[in-house]
């Protein structure tokens, strides 16, 4: 499958099933409300990618492809929680909509529903397990220990970012049961568009029209966030030069997965330049 419009169907359709299945009606609405607002799709894009490229059939990882968006959804909710962001994808942040409480009810809803959906493979769920807790260090350094200097801030944006962007990369060539070695390769090409796309974030959050961007923009400052604009002092365009850097790196990393299915690769080479080129 590798027509991005019918993976993008193949996706909304099955998180739409699982919602569906979801039996408690607030629970299900609240979840419904932030998993289906939009979003880029590009971590469970990456897993359905992933597979083909290591000569698997994406329909087999759309479970695995489903669950790390979940699990992207619960991060943004608790995200938006943590900065007091009223906005998310044109739309009220699930807190300001449903509450603090129902808020966090529904971010551990998604986390329970994703891990449902990694259970059948113990690989999965040790990939999955791995990217939580680095998601999970990474916030808590967020809060307590926030970057001084660009190295730190690098480290930061690894695992709070480029976590779930390996990890999702990870799970399709788990999917493919390709061998540990394209799988480490997978995860580490990801996690290089993983940092491009989130330094690509911070230009945008200082630059970009908050209509396009479907947010406020300013926030980094406002509430002296880490952004590596600030954190390293340079501007937009220097910081770009770096998000380009990283995408170098991961276009190194892809050149050297072996497949047979040049059509995919030349899909993951350009989901590169859209992390780095992208205006929302």
């Amino acid at each position: 499958m590798n027509n991005s419009t019918d993976q993008r169907l193949l996706i909304e359709n099955h998180i739409s099933e699982i919602i569906d299945e979801i039996s408690l009606p607030k629970l299900r609405d609240s979840i419904k409300y932030s998993t289906l607002s939009g979003g880029k799709r590009i971590r469970p894009t990456l897993t359905l990618l992933s597979c083909e490229v290591a000569g698997g059939d994406s329909k087999k990882a759309i479970d695995f492809a489903v669950g790390i968006e979940l699990i992207h959804t619960a991060s943004l909710i608790i995200d938006d929680i943590i900065d007091s962001s009223h906005f998310r994808r044109n739309q009220y942040s699930s807190w300001v909509k449903f509450g603090h409480s129902n808020a966090v009810i529904s971010s551990d809803g998604l986390i329970g529903e994703a891990f449902k959906l990694f259970s059948t493979n113990p690989l999965a769920l040790m990939c999955v397990s791995n990217a939580m807790a680095d998601l999970g260090s990474g916030e808590a350094m967020e809060l307590v220990s926030p970057p001084q200097n660009e190295e730190q801030y690098l480290d930061l944006v690894r695992r709070k970012t480029g976590s779930l962007f390996r990890a999702a990369a990870e799970l399709g060539g788990i999917s493919a049961q390709s061998d540990p070695s394209t799988i480490t390769a997978l995860g580490d090409y990801a996690e290089s568009v993983g940092m491009a796309f989130q330094i690509r974030d911070d230009v945008l959050d200082a630059t970009a029209d908050p209509a396009i961007l479907g947010k406020p923009t300013g926030q980094d400052a406002m509430l002296e966030r880490p952004s590596l604009l600030r954190v390293a002092g340079i501007s937009p365009f220097e910081a770009n030069y770096r998000a380009h850097l990283q995408a170098n790196s991961a276009l190194r990393i892809l050149r050297g997965i072996p497949t047979t299915n040049t059509t995919t690769l030349d899909y993951l080479s350009e989901l590169v330049n859209f992390a780095v080129t992208r205006s929302y």
